[in-house]
């Protein structure tokens, strides 16, 4: 399971012109389900980035969750992030979980992460759709449950 994680201070998604979902300060997730993924790679992920200490603190330290700040999460699912690019020009997308597998654990992710005590808005599953944000800093980091050394 593949993650980019901007630190954003208000992101939005898009269907067909309307707003699906929608934040304020807090972090857009990019995610990406891998064939081979499973319920272990949702957990691992969703606790890493709900903890991540990307905020500043009072000393402009970033030293602060997400949860320290009240802050919120908005997850998109993209199976591109899961394009094979090393060969030719077109990206092979053969290692992306199909659809069914990668909604479940796409809707799995955003379960945990709400268990947390984190409001969580989405986009919608295998919909064309409209991102929009500010990056705050820029910050954006790239996880992966299968990089954890």
């Amino acid at each position: 399971m593949r993650a980019v994680v901007q630190r954003v201070s208000r992101a939005s998604v898009r269907v067909s012109c309307a707003v699906v979902g929608e934040i304020q300060r807090g972090f857009l997730v990019l995610l990406g389900v891998a064939a081979d993924d499973s319920s272990d790679d949702v957990q691992f992920l969703a606790q890493k980035i709900a903890g991540l200490r990307v905020f500043e603190d009072d000393a402009g330290k970033m030293n602060l969750a997400l949860a320290d700040v009240g802050g919120s999460m908005l997850v998109v699912s993209q199976f591109t992030l899961l394009g094979d690019c090393r060969k030719g020009r077109r990206p092979s997308f053969d290692h992306a979980a199909r659809p069914e597998l990668a909604n479940e654990l796409y809707q799995q992710f955003v379960a945990v992460v709400r268990e947390q005590g984190i409001t969580v808005a989405t986009g919608q599953f295998q919909q064309h759709m409209e991102v929009e944000l500010v990056n705050d800093g820029p910050v954006t980091l790239l996880l992966d449950s299968r990089k954890t050394f």
